[in-house]
């Protein structure tokens, strides 16, 4: 089978100006989102290790406008082959560890049973990791995952009204115990 690793690979060996081209899209993403995997502004999402298939979805939603953000500019001329090339890149990088404490055991219950009513592993997995579309969620910052619940409530992010509907249906408390469980782990 032929991954798009290996497609990327013989692209990047046979055109030198794409690894060029990749190599400075990487590096602008990076200045936001940290060299190291680390964003230095905790409502900037870690993407160093997270789904490959994720990170392709958020760029061509941001390039189509179907995701809003000031700060994207730069994507409306990315090509398809981009998108993949840096959506696999950031995706073979370890996930940083932000060094977060794990929530109180009373946040944590309210999280769990939260969880347990709105389903959220059933797309996001055990332990948050995520897989293919679906982003890793465990360990990302808290601010982070606070300010994609609320934008998500207000309809300021569009591009997943399945998740919106989410949003709207949990109480904000239970929310809050979720962004700070999903960031301890």
């Amino acid at each position: 089978m032929i991954s798009i690793g290996m497609i990327l690979g013989a692209l990047l060996t046979a055109a030198p100006a794409f690894a060029q081209s990749i190599a400075e899209k990487v590096e602008a993403c990076a200045s936001c989102h940290g060299q190291d995997g680390r964003p230095g502004d905790k409502s900037i999402p870690i993407i160093w290790g997270q789904q490959a298939g994720y990170i392709y979805i958020q760029l061509r939603d941001f390039k189509r406008g179907d995701r809003k953000n000031e700060i994207h500019p730069t994507v409306s001329s990315f090509e398809k082959v981009d998108m993949l090339a840096i959506a696999e890149y950031f995706a073979q990088k370890p996930w940083p560890d932000l060094g977060q404490p794990r929530a109180p055991k009373h946040i944590a219950q309210q999280a769990i049973s939260a969880e347990h009513s709105v389903g959220c592993t059933g797309c996001h997995l055990d332990r948050f990791q995520g897989s293919g579309t679906t982003p890793r969620l465990a360990g990302q910052s808290r601010e982070y995952l606070a300010k994609t619940i609320a934008d998500f409530r207000t309809r300021t992010r569009g591009n997943n009204p399945g998740m919106t509907d989410l949003m709207l249906a949990t109480p904000v408390d239970d929310l809050a115990a979720l962004a700070q469980y999903l960031a301890g782990l």
